[in-house]
């Protein structure tokens, strides 16, 4: 597929994300006023987090999608990874004030029952089904472009269903059997795990603008690939580098030197669509040695 369509695919998945949150916060927040759950105050705070997300996330789609330019020679797609870490900063914030206003609620004898409940189960039924449709949309997405965003947006969705349900069993235990303190015991699990989220996606966005390598799976995809391939010798100085949802891969191979230039020149070219077809957001640099070649004793480089 183009890269072309690959981008129109991914900017669709992005700009539904950013339509569903928005109903979905406006959809909570009259369910809040009408029930005052607690529970369904965290899943409103959470879904407030993917609106600011998705739309981070949309724009982190566009910008990353621009090709490299005289100021970006590497292109655009770390603007993922700032995105993403920003994002994780304002879910921590969120999970604290869910879970601060849980434990005060905890403690209060006096607490009062949320009320129309009935009400309350239907919006967040509707929240879980949307989000069901959404997440299944990213995911057929994520699975033909490969885009990190896109996967890392469904995976969040997917956990959004977890404080959705919870909202509901809160709401439904509250109404038929007076279980005072349910909703806020919900709340805190749900604030809990927005913060295990939001470490998670933290630290692979932390990864990524540090330079960390890919994923160890696909350095020895890449290293079996070179191996087997024709008429190299042998190879060294693989290196890799993530940056959003990319992977820059350089590596140094071995070849005949007695052959010519066009013939090496074919042989590394012909390696990297090889690689470039196993693994689509690779971005490769092959640098060709003759066999047997060692290092200039006046080259500084390790």
């Amino acid at each position: 597929m183009s890269q072309k369509k690959n981008t129109n695919l991914n900017l669709s998945a992005g700009i539904l994300s950013v339509t569903v949150a928005f109903v979905l916060v406006i959809a909570k927040l009259w369910a809040l006023s009408q029930t005052g759950s607690l529970a369904v105050a965290a899943t409103l705070a959470d879904s407030a987090m993917d609106l600011m997300m998705s739309i981070g996330g949309l724009a982190a789609i566009a910008y990353a999608a621009k090709p490299a330019d005289d100021d970006h020679n590497f292109g655009h797609t770390s603007a993922e990874d700032l995105a993403a870490l920003g994002q994780s900063l304002f879910i921590f914030i969120s999970a604290g004030v869910i879970a601060f206003a849980a434990l005060r609620r905890l403690m209060d004898e006096a607490v009062k029952l949320p009320e129309r409940e009935t009400l309350g189960i239907s919006v967040m039924i509707f929240a879980t089904v949307v989000t069901l449709g959404l997440v299944a949309w990213q995911r057929h997405v994520a699975r033909v472009t490969g885009n990190k965003v896109v996967a890392a947006d469904s995976l969040h969705y997917i956990g959004d269903l977890v404080p959705n349900i919870g909202a509901i069993i809160a709401l439904w235990a509250s109404g038929s059997f007076g279980i005072r303190h349910i909703d806020s015991v919900v709340a805190l699990a749900a604030a809990g795990f927005l913060a295990f989220g939001a470490a998670r996606i933290g630290k692979a966005a932390w990864d990524a603008l540090m330079d960390r390598q890919a994923d160890p799976d696909m350095i020895a995809g890449i290293s079996q690939i070179v191996a087997d391939f024709p008429d190299v010798h042998g190879f060294h100085d693989l290196k890799t580098r993530v940056a959003g949802s990319k992977v820059f891969v350089n590596l140094h191979i071995e070849l005949d030197g007695a052959q010519s230039l066009d013939a090496a020149h074919a042989t590394g070219a012909a390696l990297r669509r090889a690689i470039v077809e196993a693994y689509p957001q690779a971005d490769v640099l092959i640098h060709k040695d003759p066999i047997g070649v060692e290092k200039h004793p006046d080259d500084p480089r390790p």
